[in-house]
């Protein structure tokens, strides 16, 4: 058995992803990278199509939110990056593994070693006769991590998380928010490249999943660890720099936010939406735009300089 790296090990390898972004080569690759991705499902004799040849690019240490609505393709694309489904077709990387390829036994070690997941049903997060402490020890002597640093380095990340007063806690005696905290702690013992949370604030008042979502957001910037979180919360999905929103299998808008600085010298947050392009030179257009000119069937396109314009096909 090997020893578990202890935190300043996982702070000192946040600095260094850091600096793999800053260099550029993150940025053309992608850390997560799907292209084109398709899953169809069989039910009963009929197919169902999932996800529709979806494009989506996350670069190393991004934190980003997927809404949608409900059967629009969000779980079943966590479940095929985390490794937990895999992929019809087209093409689905993380972190360098190349997950339709991908055998079951590597699919195994992919989880737990590359991958770090948090579900939305607190009771899946934690084993309820253990305490936090050994919850979050769990992963690493699974990963054949064994010595002394376990408990310290799983006491450190409780504290990261702002729940080390939990430490010797069973989730019976932790409220949902400390338990969804302590699962955080748990996705991240084994320094994984990429952590997935699938509605994590889902069961929780505004109050506790603030406080969850902030514990994401420390996760991120002190490991560096790349974050997709999906959220029907707006209020989570309003708290980072892109989000991205998938309809019927295919990305369809992307939500941007940026900092700007203001004439008094203070900075102000400025959001923009975008339609996304994907690989064939298709896009969605939202919703309201579709409802609000009455567009059926098909549409008139017009190329002008600096623009394209849409209009109604009406005949």
């Amino acid at each position: 058995m090997t020893a578990p790296p202890d935190l300043a090990t996982l702070q000192q390898r946040a600095r260094e992803r850091a600096a793999a972004r800053a260099g550029g080569t993150d940025r053309l690759q992608g850390h997560i990278v799907c292209d084109g991705l398709v899953r169809i499902f069989k039910t009963e004799g009929v197919e169902v199509v999932a996800l529709q040849g979806l494009d989506l690019t996350v670069e190393r240490g991004e934190l980003l939110a997927i809404v949608g609505a409900s059967g629009s393709g969000k779980s079943t694309l966590l479940n095929i990056l985390s490794g937990l489904d895999a992929p019809t077709a087209g093409l689905a990387k993380v972190a360098g593994y190349d997950l339709l390829a991908m055998s079951a036994r590597r699919r195994l070690r992919y989880r737990r070693r590359t991958v770090g997941f948090v579900w939305q049903q607190t009771a899946r997060n934690l084993l309820p006769y253990l305490t936090a402490t050994e919850n979050v020890a769990l992963p690493m002597r699974l990963a054949g991590y064994g010595g002394r640093r376990r408990t310290p380095l799983a006491r450190n990340l409780l504290d990261l998380v702002g729940v080390g007063y939990c430490a010797d806690r069973r989730p019976h005696e932790m409220s949902g928010g400390e338990q969804q905290r302590a699962a955080v702690a748990v996705a991240v013992a084994n320094d994984p490249e990429v952590l997935f949370a699938d509605e994590p604030t889902g069961e929780l008042d505004e109050a506790t999943a603030t406080e969850v979502f902030g514990a994401l957001r420390t996760i991120n910037a002190e490991l560096g660890v790349t974050i997709v979180v999906v959220t029907h919360d707006q209020a989570v999905s309003g708290q980072v720099r892109r989000t991205v929103a998938i309809r019927d299998g295919r990305t369809a808008t992307e939500v941007r936010r940026t900092a700007r600085a203001t004439a008094d010298g203070g900075t102000e947050l400025v959001t923009q939406e975008y339609a996304v392009l994907d690989r064939a030179g298709r896009m969605q257009l939202p919703r309201p735009y579709v409802d609000a000119l009455s567009m059926r069937d098909r549409v008139q396109l017009t190329l002008e300089e600096d623009r394209v314009e849409v209009r109604p096909g009406h005949e």
